[in-house]
């Protein structure tokens, strides 16, 4: 049984871009948030011995590979998939200008989150201060790095879209999907990891470049992983979603 199309009026076109915005906005504050103030284990997979040689030793302790990632990590695949739908339903210039309002919003949050902290607390009435201050001490640091990293990496991934786009003549969603999208999540994994190493805002244990890489590696595979996930709710929401397109060449 065929679903049936969300009917293209200006009001529903508001609400859908609404919605996708929402989503990533809240992604991205989200991830910022929490950080790199808990790294988590997702799994722990035992390697074949014929697949050993390709594995660098860098990533893997004899034949076991363990995936840990920031927590904050898990938010921003939504952030990749909210941009790629925008970009595809309504142009380059409304995906880019939500890349500009989302680094508008951390801008908002370092000064909301600054401006508290430097007042005076209340004594006897705060119920998580010190709580408070630990989000705040690993926070900052993290907005920071992930301002200069998704900056960088969500422009990126908006021109790569639209690049491989007008290249294959609006054909082909999965690879202008997968490649913009992988392309900017390496740089994005590279360029914040980097910056919280050598900001001392990682854990104690990450002192050396060969556990930074081990990092950026990890943070690397789970987005190629949720990059490709992410393919078949693309083509969905835009084959129902068919008729919003508006030429997103041209806008």
């Amino acid at each position: 049984m065929s679903i049936a199309r969300l009917k293209n009026t200006p009001y529903n076109r508001d609400a859908l871009y609404l919605i996708l915005s929402s989503v990533f906005l809240t992604a991205l504050v989200l991830g910022n948030l929490i950080g790199t103030t808990k790294f988590i284990h997702l799994f722990t997979i035992t390697i074949p011995g014929w697949f050993l040689p390709i594995v660098p030793e860098l990533i893997r302790t004899g034949n076991q590979y363990s995936m840990i990632v920031p927590a904050g990590l898990l938010a921003f695949p939504a952030t990749f998939l909210a941009t790629d739908l925008i970009s595809e339903l309504f142009g380059r210039k409304k995906a880019q200008l939500l890349v500009w309002v989302g680094l508008g919003v951390n801008i908002f949050m370092l000064i909301i989150m600054i401006t508290t902290y430097h007042l005076p607390n209340a004594d006897g009435i705060s119920g998580g201060l010190y709580l408070f201050d630990g989000i705040y001490g690993y926070m900052i640091g993290n907005t920071i790095a992930s301002m200069i990293a998704y900056l960088t990496a969500q422009t990126i991934d908006v021109r790569l879209f639209h690049f491989y786009k007008k290249k294959t003549k609006g054909k082909y969603l999965w690879l202008r999907n997968n490649a913009s999208t992988m392309t900017s999540q390496l740089v994005d994994s590279t360029a914040i990891m980097s910056i919280l190493y050598f900001s001392g805002n990682l854990g104690e244990n990450v002192t050396g470049l060969s556990a930074l890489g081990i990092l950026i590696i990890n943070a690397y595979i789970f987005k190629f992983f949720a990059a490709l996930l992410d393919t078949p709710i693309i083509y969905a929401v835009v084959a129902w979603l068919k008729d919003f397109d508006e030429d997103p060449l041209q806008t």
